[in-house]
């Protein structure tokens, strides 16, 4: 007969009353998102949301994680699985679905968002107070930002606004596809997932991205150059929403719905800009191992940025108009809070 020792015995009673916890669960939730489980957004933000939950709901709840599109589909379907109930859970970026969220737009503009922190909170109380409309479909858990981002570039260094012109770009969004055509640069859009391969053929030159996807993306290692903005505001932001199936939320009973609702809000938002903060050093700190050259946007040269693209920001306004908007009230409202959180 084979030795079991003390802590092999322990492990296998663990994993006994893991499996009784699980057999006793009240409900089960699918959650889908699109990055690799080495992702900081799936280690250290999904993974421990989903044990934080099952926690507080004694085991009632139940969520299985399935990263990387492992249920089918594509990023940009993601939203439309939780509003449709083919998965329960999501974590997507808004600008996968171009004109779904055109109030959330207003925190993609160029030289909008400050932290990723700040501009989580400025963004969760936004999405509170003015897109009520857009989140009619689904149970809203949060809505956060990404660090600001900064151009990595495969074979050029990128020091000025005309170092763009006629390079390759991947815009981010569909706003700053308009903003780096408007410099000059022949752009596409693709989710993250499908950057390195396009870098490494040379379909692109510039990969537009906040370290914290560079880092699992291995982009550090396919470009040679990266160019970060010193100002006020970063040059640009990406909003996400993680959302739950509307119907999946309304039959929990009360106590389980607080579970989820002491694990979304502004709380939630603040705690997941944090992540992203923090992630965004570690992320740089890989690319300087790798070592790269690092070029600064600061001074005059980051004015001539904003100059530039401030017409990109007047388009904006007045295409909301166009829609029935305010658009000014709305541009305003944003900077406002981010402002507001920024000194906080």
């Amino acid at each position: 007969m084979k030795y079991v020792g003390r802590k092999s015995l322990s492990l296998i009673a663990g994993a006994i009353l893991s499996a009784n916890a699980m057999a006793d669960a009240e409900y089960t939730f699918k959650l889908h998102h699109m990055l690799p489980p080495m992702a900081m957004a799936h280690s250290q933000f999904i993974e421990p949301w989903v044990e934080k939950v099952e926690a507080e709901s004694n085991g009632r709840i139940e969520i299985e994680i399935y990263p990387a599109m492992q249920l089918g589909g594509k990023p940009n379907q993601l939203f439309d699985q939780v509003r449709k109930g083919i998965v329960d859970i999501t974590w997507t970026v808004t600008g996968y679905t171009p004109g779904r969220f055109p109030k959330s737009t207003v925190f993609e503009l160029p030289f909008i968002p400050g932290s990723a922190k700040a501009t989580s909170m400025a963004l969760q109380e936004y999405a509170e107070t003015e897109m009520q409309d857009e989140m009619k479909d689904v149970h809203l858990l949060s809505m956060h930002t990404h660090a600001p981002g900064s151009l990595h570039s495969r074979s050029k260094e990128i020091k000025t606004l005309e170092d763009l012109d006629g390079m390759k770009v991947r815009a981010p969004n569909k706003i700053m596809n308009d903003a780096f055509r408007s410099l000059g640069a022949n752009t596409t859009f693709m989710p993250v997932t499908e950057m390195p391969s396009a870098i490494s053929k040379g379909v692109l030159d510039v990969a537009v991205l906040p370290y914290e996807v560079v880092l699992p993306m291995k982009i550090d290692e396919l470009v040679d150059y990266h160019t970060e903005f010193k100002g006020d505001r970063g040059l640009y932001t990406n909003t996400f929403i993680f959302a739950m199936n509307k119907d999946v939320y309304a039959d929990l009973p009360d106590d389980l719905k607080k579970v989820i609702d002491d694990n979304s809000g502004l709380s939630l938002a603040g705690h997941l800009g944090t992540l992203w903060d923090n992630y965004e050093y570690v992320g740089r700190q890989h690319a300087v191992g790798e070592g790269n050259t690092f070029d600064t946007i600061e001074g005059a040269e980051y004015d001539r940025w904003k100059a530039k693209l401030a017409p990109i920001v007047d388009e904006w306004v007045e295409d909301m108009n166009d829609d029935d908007y305010d658009g000014q009230r709305l541009l305003d409202k944003a900077r406002n809070l981010v402002n507001k959180y920024e000194a906080m």
